[in-house]
């Protein structure tokens, strides 16, 4: 553990016994580290983070928007008779009373209880899991259905405005900076198809069909706590993107990456596909737990949740490329345009399963 790791929890307010420090977790965005307190009653564990200023240039936005919603959450939690340090994140305060401390580096760094006996699993392999990840992202969206949305700030401003989203790409495909537009005219013209139906889900929150939502915005499998003896979803976790969104985000972002039947950046493009048994074993475990809290048009839009988040990070993907790989990281040529091929796949496989999609919404109520 080097000089700067034991400044930075110094200024934790933790019990007194022998620390050490070491990374933990495979996440791609901050610096994660397990601490642990070797006190008299046993040992004490801790989650500290480095919140990376990159992604997130107002990182205090971020823990403002944690501090709120988790507060929020445990009050929830426990008026139903659960455990709040269990069923949500606790943030662990520094010793001037922020849930923060400024490193010597200039970097914000927060910390966490750790939630005992739990697990995480990267990707859902069986439907019974998926479900299990519906259910959890359902709940996080029942109990905060009460939440006022509005008072969150947008920790990465437009995230999942697939609008903006579309104009981004298609400043790429004017500024044509890796000189790659001619290799990607199918690509382009795939997008440019769907100029209109981009809108169609802040166009119902303008119009009043739906209403403004926490949303997670990064709704993977690996980000719900797993009870290590009975499997069951304990604790939604990475709640640095909770912001203001639509319901459709999370229901949405979740079928892009958990019911696909292939990798994010599968270059045999006949092995992508939507499996429709991943699709309903989300949905049921995502409506059985959030179903009361959400209007029956929120509902309908769910399917095309899934088909714009899909498309919108195919848009991503395809706008990075263009601009010379500057955001995603890769790691062999082309590799960007395979993950926007990836995506643009899978949305069409939804198209052609389109009525089955909607069918199954139905039939779940």
């Amino acid at each position: 553990m080097n000089e700067t790791i034991k400044k930075v929890i110094s200024q934790f307010v933790m019990p007194q016994g022998e620390t050490e420090a070491a990374p933990y977790g495979n996440g791609h965005i901050n610096d994660t580290l397990c601490v642990i307190v070797h006190t008299a009653q046993g040992r004490k564990r801790y989650i500290l983070q480095r919140v990376n200023s990159y992604v997130f240039p107002k990182p205090t936005n971020v823990i403002e928007n944690i501090e709120k919603v988790t507060a929020y959450l445990k009050d929830i939690i426990e008026k139903e008779g659960g455990n709040p340090e269990r069923e949500t994140l606790t943030l662990v305060k520094a010793r001037d009373g922020k849930n923060y401390v400024i490193g010597e580096d200039g970097e914000l760094w927060r910390m966490y209880l750790f939630v005992e006996e739990t697990k995480s699993v990267d990707l859902p392999d069986t439907p019974e899991l998926f479900a299990l990840s519906g259910r959890a992202f359902g709940k996080f969206q029942q109990q905060l259905g009460g939440f006022d949305a509005s008072v969150l700030h947008e920790t990465i401003v437009d995230f999942h405005n697939t609008p903006a989203r579309y104009a981004q790409l298609e400043d790429a495909i004017a500024r044509n900076a890796a000189g790659r537009l001619e290799l990607v005219s199918e690509e382009v013209a795939f997008c440019k198809k769907y100029e209109r139906e981009v809108h169609t889900l802040l166009d119902a929150l303008k119009a009043g069909e739906i209403p403004l939502r926490v949303t997670h915005n990064d709704t993977k499998l690996n980000n719900v706590l797993l009870d290590a003896e009975s499997g069951e979803g304990v604790c939604v976790i990475d709640l640095d993107t909770v912001m203001p969104g639509l319901a459709a985000y999370d229901f949405g972002d979740s079928i892009r990456s958990g019911a696909n039947t292939a990798a994010e950046d599968e270059r045999d493009l006949s092995k992508v596909d939507i499996s429709l048994d991943m699709f309903r074993a989300f949905a049921e475990g995502f409506l059985a737990e959030a179903g009361a809290a959400l209007n029956q048009r929120e509902k309908e839009l769910l399917p095309m949740g899934a088909k714009l988040m899909t498309l919108e990070c195919g848009m991503r993907f395809l706008a990075d490329y263009l601009n010379g790989d500057k955001y995603f990281r890769i790691h062999r040529e082309n590799h960007n345009l395979d993950r926007a091929r990836t995506q643009f796949t899978l949305v069409r496989r939804m198209e052609e399963k389109w009525d089955e999609m909607m069918d199954i919404i139905a039939k779940i109520g």
